[in-house]
C-alpha cells in the first residue's frame, strides 16, 4: 500500500505534528482517555501553549508576506479603558511616584488585567462540567499548596505570538445591511453572518482544505462594534453599564451554535480575538460557553477588548483583510497569573 500523503494523514493523540498540512475535523477528533468530549489535548502531556504550536517558523515566514506597506497599527486599548470594567473587576489606577521633585519620577500601575486589551489564558475559564482547564489542568494547579506553573501565561510569552491575521469587520457589514446589532445586548453573530460578512470582503472563511481562504495557524479577529459603541456613550452611561450586576451583564458577540464550533475548530486558528469584553454573545444562549471550547478543550488563546477601529478602517481603504500580527503576552511566571494585557 502506498504511504498516505500529508493531506490524507490522520493524526493521533500526542503524535500531532504542528508542521502538518492536515488535521482532523471536530467530528473526527480522537477520544482521549480521561478527557472531556471534544478535547484536543494533542501536543503532549507537558504542552502549555496549545494552538500556538501551529505558529511554526514556516508559517510565520509565510505570514510575513502579508506585509505590504510596512504600516504599523496598534490594536491595544488604553489601560484605563473601560474606565469601569464589567463583572465587578477593579478599574485601572495610575500613580506617579516622585523620586526627586522636578528630576526623577516612576509610574505605579494597579490593575485587574481585564481593565484593557487582554488575552484570556488557559487558566481563566474551565470546562464547567468537568472542572478541567486545558491539558488536564485543575484548580489545585492554580491555587493552593500544590499550585504550579502548568499552563501559566508566561509560557506564551517565552515564544511570543506572530502570524497572519484575518479581520472580519462584522460591524461595518451589519451597518451596510441595516442589521440590528447592539454590542451592549445579547445579540448573536451566527456562522451564516460571518460567512456573508466574509463574502462582502472578498474572503471565503472556510478552511483552505475545504476550498476557502483560511490557512492553518491564522489568527482570527472579529470586529463587533463594541469599542465604537463604548466611545459613543457618555462617561455616566459607561459607568452605569460597567456596574451592571452579573445577571444584568449583556454583550453582543459570536453565537453559541454547532456551526460556529465546527468552524472555529476546523479552521485550526492559532488564536481568536474580538473587540468586546466577552468575544461571544453574553449571557450564553446554550448550555455551554464558547470559552469552554476555545480555551479549555482546544487550547486556543482568546483575545478580548482589542481596538480594531483603525485596523478596520485601513483594511477597508486598502481592501486587504489579512496582515502580519504580533503580540507579546505579559511575561509573568507567577503561579496565579491568568491574563496578559
Amino acid at each position: 500500500m502506498a504511504p498516505l500523503r500529508d493531506t490524507e494523514r490522520v493524526q493521533l493523540p500526542e503524535t500531532w505534528d504542528p508542521e502538518s498540512v492536515s488535521f482532523p475535523l471536530r467530528r473526527d477528533l480522537p477520544s482521549i482517555p480521561g478527557a472531556p468530549k471534544d478535547a484536543a489535548w494533542v501536543w503532549g502531556a507537558e504542552d502549555n501553549v496549545g494552538r500556538l504550536n501551529l505558529l511554526t517558523r514556516a508559517r510565520v515566514l509565510a505570514a510575513s508576506k502579508a506585509i505590504k506597506s510596512g504600516e504599523v497599527i496598534p490594536v491595544n486599548l488604553p489601560l484605563n479603558v473601560p474606565g469601569q470594567p464589567a463583572f465587578n473587576r477593579e478599574p485601572f489606577v495610575h500613580h506617579i511616584k516622585t523620586l526627586a521633585p522636578g528630576l526623577f519620577y516612576d509610574d505605579n500601575y494597579y490593575m485587574n488585567t481585564q481593565s484593557g486589551t487582554q488575552w484570556d489564558g488557559f487558566r481563566h475559564f474551565a470546562h464547567l462540567p468537568s472542572g478541567t482547564f486545558y491539558n488536564n489542568t485543575k484548580g489545585q494547579d492554580i491555587e493552593g499548596p500544590a499550585s504550579n506553573l502548568k499552563c501559566s501565561i508566561h509560557h506564551w510569552a517565552e515564544r511570543g505570538i506572530a502570524g497572519r491575521g484575518v479581520l472580519l469587520d462584522f460591524c461595518s457589514y451589519a451597518h451596510a445591511k441595516s442589521l440590528h446589532f447592539d454590542p451592549y445586548d445579547t445579540c448573536s453573530i451566527s456562522y451564516q453572518d460571518l460567512l456573508e460578512c466574509g463574502r462582502a470582503q472578498g474572503i471565503d472563511i472556510r478552511p483552505k482544505a475545504q476550498g476557502g481562504d483560511i490557512e492553518i495557524g491564522d489568527i482570527l479577529f472579529i470586529r463587533s462594534g463594541w469599542v465604537e459603541a463604548y466611545h459613543s456613550k457618555s462617561p455616566t452611561e459607561r459607568a452605569h453599564l460597567g456596574l451592571r450586576g452579573h445577571k444584568e451583564i449583556k454583550f453582543g458577540g459570536v453565537a453559541q451554535e454547532e456551526s460556529i464550533l465546527d468552524w472555529l475548530h476546523d479552521c485550526y486558528f492559532a488564536a481568536v480575538a474580538g473587540d468586546s469584553p466577552t468575544f461571544e454573545a453574553w449571557p450564553t444562549k446554550a448550555d455551554y460557553h464558547l470559552h469552554e471550547y476555545i480555551l479549555s478543550l482546544w487550547g486556543m488563546p482568546l483575545g478580548e477588548m482589542l481596538n480594531l477601529e483603525t485596523l478596520a478602517r485601513r483594511c477597508r481603504e486598502t481592501n486587504q483583510w489579512t496582515f502580519f500580527f504580533t503580540s507579546a503576552p505579559a511575561n509573568c511566571p507567577r503561579k496565579h497569573h491568568v491574563f496578559p494585557p
